[in-house]
């Protein structure tokens, strides 16, 4: 294990920042662009995590036209991009992570991001947040296959020059903590995201922190157990 490098892989939508307002607006103009009714909005929190194509298809019925659902991730990504342009889109950072972060680094973690956000998307949340130089890899689910497939964090990996052994996923969904079984890597859940602490641990957490003052030493519990 010496010989690699530590991975502290997060998740950005319902860990890193509180995007779900953002995310619910944009849905909703995706589907009226189509005049189909809005989904609710704890569906849409549902399929948060997914890939855009992944989860327009998840609010979809299963027998659905594939040129409506199209339609409705290309008017999403306009209606997102418009309000981030004027200045409407709100993803506030949760308490604690700076200091989080902080913590990690210092310990010697490297930092990095696997998200079902777009590169450009991801990019414009960091910057306005004054995080893009923290993380050394950056995984998007427009440059490589979504979750839950391992893609992602198996790319990070290699960017990092880590290995499963000494990466741990840190996520709010589902979808996160079976991307890190895919890649055979530790995951850690968070309370405060999009899935229940309990679906988070049914799908492989290792345990599930309830606040970031947790997640530093749990990350390098996981890693020293590994």
């Amino acid at each position: 294990m010496s010989g690699f490098n530590r991975l502290a892989l997060f998740d950005c939508d319902g860990t890193l920042v509180d995007s779900q307002h953002a995310i619910i607006t944009a849905m909703a103009a995706g589907f009226i662009s189509q005049g189909l009714t809005p989904p609710p909005d704890e569906a849409v929190r549902r399929q948060v995590g997914l890939s855009l194509d992944a989860a327009v298809l998840g609010l979809l019925p299963v027998d659905a036209d594939l040129g409506v659902a199209a339609g409705i991730a290309t008017a999403y990504k306009d209606a997102f991009y418009e309000n981030r342009t004027r200045g409407a889109v709100m993803e506030p950072l949760y308490p604690g992570l700076v200091e989080a972060l902080d913590a990690l680094e210092a310990a010697g973690f490297l930092l990095g991001v696997a998200t079902g956000k777009s590169h450009r998307g991801l990019v414009a949340t960091l910057d306005h947040h004054g995080l893009n130089g923290r993380f050394i890899t950056l995984q998007t689910a427009d440059r490589a296959q979504g979750k839950p497939s391992p893609d992602m964090a198996l790319r990070a990996m290699a960017e990092a020059g880590a290995d499963p052994a000494t990466t741990v996923v840190i996520g709010d969904t589902s979808y996160d903590m079976v991307m890190a079984r895919n890649a055979g890597t530790a995951a850690l859940g968070v309370a405060w995201g999009y899935h229940a602490p309990e679906e988070l641990m049914a799908a492989g957490a290792a345990r599930v922190c309830h606040d970031y003052a947790e997640v530093p030493a749990a990350v390098a519990a996981l890693v020293a157990a590994s």
